[in-house]
């Protein structure tokens, strides 16, 4: 037993009392004012409920787009790249957490010799355990570990991120090569039409019931439409190409699963939406692993300081020893404890104190970059839903136009055939067609990114208390 007047007891007590006085408030606030505004300016979306965000693709009722974005996500250098950063942070952790725990080391040895001529052969066998510990009095230790523990938890959240990024762009992508198919069948279905007034057009000019320049001007919009038609099967490729180089599937077995699944025109799923920006942003991953760099910031700036204190480091041994010489065996036990080492800093040339600014500085910085990202966050949430009710609000208009040239195309064509309008007439009402009936889908596509700009704003279905949950 230590007796109370013994050095170590002194020793220890001032350490105690050094450790105390320095140990208040070594951490600044972890947790900051995000500056939320209490409700959103935008219109929430009321068409549907969905319970489980996290859930959302299989709720699109298209397995085609769930399959494709779990392949993305399994060859995603940015997914993979997150997944390593979250084994990193938990070995750093491990790391950070054994700091706090004593050391304990085993040591062996055996020797055999003579120490001087004519001697005997002696052997001598040692066993060791040898133990420290640093008292972590002022909390430095505790800092790192708390550091560590919330950068894991802002790793894990940026690796589910990366995810919803990955399933985000491959939806975006799906749905674009959707419409792509229908822009290029109305393309095709146009050049089919324009092909035939052309023929038509060129036998009447032949048989003198219209002028050459106007045949000509048949033939000319018949080319426009083919290639306008070859464009769009250009564009149509390039997004699947795009689909093929995200997933990493084989093109032929992506092209074929592509035809049979893109028969209907693909449709995402609505999302409902908390009127609480709070509530909302505390989904977003992004937004949480910034909170939780706010945190790790905090810890260094306590751990910075706690270095300006004393540290206390205690050592102990306990070994056993074994000699034989000349036919007689010495065994013989040892033990130590201490020596009790206090380590007071006294002079660096400032360089503790820099560390603190330093550390304070950063600390400044994770608070703004929260903050920032929570603006991001509110704004493309506002956006996403700015977009949804402008294409809610345009749809009937649009459904109306495309009903109205269609019929209007279909009386000047006619009209034409009896000889009544004239191909410029024709034209005229075959561009304005095609020009809202693209516009339509165009409409639709819209909306659909929307809808995954929005799953994308709300976090995907992030949840801090298990961040492992899968889309």
């Amino acid at each position: 037993m230590m007796k109370l007047n013994s050095p170590c007891a002194r020793i220890t007590g001032l350490a105690l009392a050094l450790g105390l006085a320095g140990c208040a408030n070594l951490m600044p606030p972890t947790q900051v004012d995000a500056l939320v505004a209490p409700q959103w300016q935008a219109p929430l979306p009321h068409q549907g409920q969905v319970g489980a965000l996290s859930q959302w693709w299989q709720q699109q009722g298209d397995p085609l787009l769930v399959e494709l974005i779990e392949a993305a996500q399994a060859v995603s250098p940015s997914v993979s790249q997150a997944l390593s950063r979250v084994e990193s942070a938990r070995a750093a952790r491990t790391t950070a957490n054994a700091a706090l725990l004593p050391t304990l080391d085993a040591s062996a040895s055996a020797t055999r010799g003579a120490s001087q001529p004519d001697a005997p052969l002696a052997t001598l066998q040692t066993i060791n355990l040898l133990a420290s510990w640093e008292l972590d009095l002022v909390g430095a230790n505790r800092a790192v570990s708390e550091a560590a523990d919330a950068q894991l938890q802002a790793s894990q959240a940026q690796w589910h991120d990366a995810r919803v990024s990955v399933a985000a762009e491959v939806a975006a992508t799906y749905y674009g090569l959707s419409t792509c198919y229908q822009l290029l069948e109305v393309a095709r279905q146009d050049a089919a039409s324009r092909q035939q007034t052309a023929r038509l057009t060129g036998l009447s000019a032949q048989a003198g019931f219209a002028a050459p320049s106007v045949a000509a001007l048949a033939r000319a919009s018949a080319a426009d439409g083919n290639s306008r038609a070859i464009r769009q099967a250009t564009s149509c490729d390039l997004d699947t190409k795009a689909l093929v180089a995200l997933t990493g599937l084989p093109e032929p077995d992506l092209r074929q699963k592509l035809s049979l699944a893109l028969a209907a025109p693909a449709q995402a799923a609505p999302v409902s939406v908390t009127s609480v920006p709070a509530q909302t942003l505390a989904q977003r991953p992004d937004v949480f692993a910034a909170e939780r760099e706010v945190v790790v910031a905090s810890a260094l700036v306590g751990n910075a300081k706690a270095q300006r204190y004393p540290r206390l480091t205690l050592n102990g041994s306990v070994g056993a020893l074994r000699s034989g010489m000349g036919g007689n065996q010495t065994s013989l036990e040892t033990w130590s404890f201490g020596p009790l080492t206090l380590t007071v800093p006294l002079f660096d040339g400032g360089q503790r104190q820099a560390n603190v600014v330093a550390a304070e500085a950063s600390y400044t910085q994770a608070i703004a970059a929260y903050r920032g990202k929570v603006r991001q966050a509110v704004r493309e949430v506002e956006e996403a839903l700015v977009n949804l009710q402008s294409t809610d609000a345009r749809k009937q208009d649009a459904i109306t136009s495309t009903q109205g040239y269609a019929e209007s195309l279909q009386a000047t064509q006619a009209r034409y055939g009896q000889g009544l309008a004239s191909l410029v007439e024709l034209e005229d009402a075959r561009r304005t067609a095609l020009v809202a009936q693209s516009a339509q889908l165009l409409l639709a596509l819209e909306r659909n990114q929307a809808w995954v700009a929005l799953y994308r704003a709300l976090g995907g279905g992030f949840d801090a208390a298990q961040p492992g949950v899968a889309l």
